[in-house]
C-alpha cells in the first residue's frame, strides 16, 4: 500500500477517453447503470485506490463517486488542507488526493472535481493526474487559482521515489540558447515523436537549441495542450518526450 503504487494505477488510465469506460463499468457493477454515463474524475480515484491494494487509506469511508463526499472523509481525519499556495508547496504529496473549484474558492462544499497529485512543482503548482478532464484521463498541471484543497491518505508505508519521476527530476531547464548534450536529446526526441522531420542534423546543430527546434517544441506543446513556452522542463514537457 503506496503512493507508488497508487500512482502506477493512474498512469495506466492516461489516455482513457469517452464513456462508458472500464472505469465507470467498475463502478456501475458495484453501484447501479446510472454510473455508466456519469462524471467519472471520483470514480477514477476510487478504482486507482482500490485497485492497487489502497482502498482503506485512500477509501476511508468506502466507494465514492461525489467529489465533496471524499474531500470530507479526509477532512473528518484532520488530513485536510486548503488550497493556499504555502500549503501546496509544503504538504501535497505525491499521490495526495488534490480538489478543484472552478470557482477559485477553498469552500469544500463548492468543489468540482478531483485528481492526484504526482509531482509536487516546488512554486504552488503541482502536476496531477485527472479523469473526466475533456471526458479524458490526462496530466494536468494546476495551482492555487482552481485548487480548492487537498489531503494526504495515510499510506501504510512509506513509498519510496518512483525510478521515473527521480531520472525525470534531475534532467535539467531546457530554454533558447542552450547547448549541450540533454539539447541534443531533446532534438531527437522530438524526431521520434514525429516534430522536426525537417531538420536536418547535419545542417543544424543539434546541440545548440536554436528557433527552429524551438518552433518545434511549441508545436508540440501546443498539440499536448501544455504551455507553449518553447520550455522543456520537468513538469511537463520532458515526460511527453520521453512518453512517460
Amino acid at each position: 500500500m503506496t503512493a507508488a503504487k497508487m500512482l502506477a494505477e493512474a498512469r495506466r488510465d492516461l489516455g482513457l477517453v469517452g464513456r462508458p469506460n472500464r472505469i465507470t463499468k467498475d463502478y456501475a457493477a458495484r453501484h447501479g447503470a446510472v454510473f455508466l454515463l456519469a462524471p467519472w474524475c471520483q470514480m477514477s480515484v476510487t478504482k486507482w485506490g482500490r485497485d492497487s491494494g489502497n482502498a482503506g487509506p485512500v477509501l476511508p469511508a468506502g466507494d465514492r463517486a461525489y467529489t465533496v463526499w471524499h474531500a470530507e472523509d479526509g477532512d473528518r481525519l484532520g488530513l485536510w488542507y486548503p488550497g493556499t499556495a504555502a500549503n501546496i508547496r509544503k504538504h501535497a504529496k505525491p499521490g495526495a488526493i488534490v480538489f478543484f473549484d472552478w470557482g477559485g474558492t477553498d469552500d469544500i462544499a463548492k468543489i468540482d472535481h478531483v485528481g492526484i497529485v504526482e509531482v509536487n512543482l516546488g512554486d504552488g503548482r503541482v502536476q496531477t493526474i485527472e479523469a473526466n478532464t475533456g471526458d479524458a484521463c490526462k496530466r494536468r498541471v494546476r495551482g492555487p487559482g482552481v485548487i480548492a484543497g487537498f489531503w494526504n491518505p495515510r499510506y501504510a508505508e512509506k513509498a519510496a521515489k518512483d525510478p521515473t519521476e527521480v531520472m525525470v527530476g534531475k534532467l535539467p531547464l531546457i530554454k533558447p540558447g542552450a547547448t549541450g548534450r540533454h539539447v541534443k536529446t531533446v532534438f531527437f526526441l522530438l524526431q521520434a515523436r514525429g516534430y522536426g522531420k525537417d531538420l536536418d542534423p547535419k545542417v543544424i546543430d543539434p546541440t545548440v537549441y536554436s528557433p527552429q527546434v524551438v518552433a518545434e517544441v511549441k508545436r508540440l506543446q501546443g498539440d499536448k495542450g501544455l504551455t507553449r513556452d518553447g520550455e522543456v522542463g520537468t513538469g511537463e514537457t520532458w515526460p511527453v518526450l520521453l512518453g512517460l
